[in-house]
């Protein structure tokens, strides 16, 4: 009877823990989520960058080793793909230099802003560019819109859908590619 007892005291701690532990969690995150927003327009993280999608906050594919959505191989995904319509606002997520505007091989249509210590580079973007080379952005300026899947008219695009259409590089829709690399 007593390693009974002790058995369901020692259950209704672990439960009372997991609560605790699923309420920290909870309300951490609200904080953090809370302390972000600095006004309607933009996330700042602690960190000082802000979030590059306004109101699109799904990581749909994360950095680092992945199965590749074209072949089904592993392979390196070298930033993080932010689900978001076509037309969707992307801001720049440090103040700097646009150092890059172009079309990018894999990246699609790409903007690169440096500040001399973090090179961002946004993929897969509308080819009307708002912002041009060597412009200076400010942190939460808007740079780019999210683009279409498919682009026409970019000179030898080895990039096509399972119709023969050419992409804005390698996509399968409508998304934000994104990184931010220190050192560059």
């Amino acid at each position: 009877m007593n390693m009974l007892f002790n058995r369901c005291i020692l259950l209704s701690a672990v439960f009372i823990i997991f609560i605790f532990c699923i309420l920290s969690f909870i309300l951490y995150s609200n904080s953090v989520l809370n302390s972000l927003y600095v006004d309607d327009e933009y996330v700042v993280s602690e960190s000082g960058f802000v979030w590059p999608t306004p109101n699109y906050f799904q990581i749909t594919s994360h950095f680092g080793y992945r199965n590749s959505p074209f072949t089904g191989k592993t392979s390196y995904h070298s930033g993080i793909d932010i689900g978001a319509p076509q037309g969707a606002k992307v801001l720049s997520s440090f103040s700097g230099t646009v150092v890059f505007i172009g079309f990018s091989g894999a990246n699609g249509y790409t903007i690169r802003i440096s500040n001399g210590i973090f090179e961002a580079t946004y993929s897969h973007l509308s080819p009307n560019f708002i912002v041009y080379l060597n412009q200076f952005v400010s942190a939460g300026e808007l740079i780019a819109v999210i683009g279409p899947k498919n682009v026409y008219g970019v000179p030898n695009n080895p990039y096509k859908d399972s119709n023969g259409n050419p992409t804005n590089g390698a996509t399968t829709g409508p998304h934000l590619h994104f990184s931010i690399k220190k050192g560059r």
